[in-house]
């Protein structure tokens, strides 16, 4: 990946939010990309020799798509806070698991594995925490827990051969979201600032996040002993949560949020919710959850020194200059749709 030469790269979930922007990337400086993704998408065509349908969970599938590769992104995930524990963990470890036994069939060297920060959430503040943060004894959600399983495999993998790197981006934002912005303008009007509206978080912008991923891939190459060793990555700017919820309503032409809830009725609240849609099987996601009322409850900003100093991270994109390209990609896609 030292831009020597070009690349036989796949990318798991190329067709995703993070999936596209690091196929884009590495098919602007000369790599040659596969996606893998359960379906096609006629917008990775430019930047793709081609694209590989099949389900991560399919370890045969899995292992067609890494022949040939010399590297492996791998960010297919089932994200969100509700759903099937069984679905997670197909989607998240055993996919994992398959993509680490892809690897090693077909003798791949390198992996950079994306996961998130929430792995290490324990409900509570963290500010300015680093990798050193262990992962905590009970996770309120499936996705943390199931990402925090599968980055175990992949640190157990980097034991045997697999040069690996992990990724945690956190709040991944922009252009072509179709997760956090999306879901922030359609509940604009029942949100709620859950506590005092002080607490900080981290974000990080999407072609930023593409970037620390082709950094780590680049690193990794250059230097073998980086292998598992995991980064937080982030726009190395904390801000008030509120603040940039306020933004991306802005950025959609939508009123800021100003009314507030107590942060412990919040909990309460998703407790019971998730107890209620529990009982009676309701698969949507309930308006409260606990996880979701402790994450917009406190701060979760994280330390990016070891990524500035072994990846040479620096954000490429400023905060105020991605949420005006967030703004204009609203007024030209989305917003009529809301």
């Amino acid at each position: 990946m030292s831009g020597k030469s070009p690349r036989k790269v796949l990318v798991t979930g190329g067709g995703g939010f993070l999936g596209y922007a690091i196929s884009k990337l590495l098919s602007e400086r000369g790599d040659s990309v596969t996606s893998f993704s359960r379906r096609f998408y006629p917008e990775l065509e430019p930047f793709t020799a081609g694209q590989i349908r099949g389900d991560i969970s399919d370890k045969k599938a899995v292992e067609n798509a890494c022949k040939g590769k010399e590297i492996v992104f791998h960010t297919a995930a089932k994200p969100g806070v509700w759903g099937d524990y069984k679905e997670y963990f197909r989607a998240n470890v055993e996919g994992t698991v398959n993509v680490i036994e892809g690897c090693r069939k077909n003798d791949v060297p390198y992996l950079v594995h994306t996961s998130s920060p929430s792995v290490v959430f324990d409900g509570n503040d963290m500010e300015g925490a680093d990798e050193s943060v262990p992962y905590p004894e009970i996770f309120h959600a499936h996705y943390p827990q199931t990402k925090a399983m599968a980055e175990q495999h992949v640190l157990k993998a980097s034991l045997s051969g697999l040069k690996t790197i992990i990724l945690r981006p956190h709040l991944i934002w922009g252009p072509r979201d179709n997760h956090l912005v999306p879901r922030i303008l359609e509940r604009a009007k029942r949100l709620r600032i859950v506590g005092n509206g002080k607490n900080m978080v981290d974000t990080i912008y999407i072609d930023n996040a593409a970037y620390a991923h082709i950094l780590a891939a680049d690193a990794l190459e250059k230097n073998k002993e980086l292998s598992g060793r995991i980064y937080f990555i982030s726009q190395g700017e904390p801000v008030p949560l509120w603040d940039m919820v306020n933004n991306f309503l802005k950025a959609g032409g939508l009123p800021p949020v100003t009314r507030a809830i107590d942060p412990g009725i919040a909990a309460l609240s998703g407790t019971f919710l998730e107890f209620l849609y529990g009982l009676f099987n309701i698969k949507s996601e309930p308006p409260m959850t606990k996880f979701v009322a402790k994450e917009l409850a406190t701060s979760h900003w994280f330390d990016i020194t070891a990524a500035k100093r072994d990846l040479g991270y620096v954000p490429i994109v400023s905060t105020e200059e991605g949420l005006r390209r967030l703004e204009e990609w609203i007024k030209k896609t989305i917003k009529g749709n809301i």
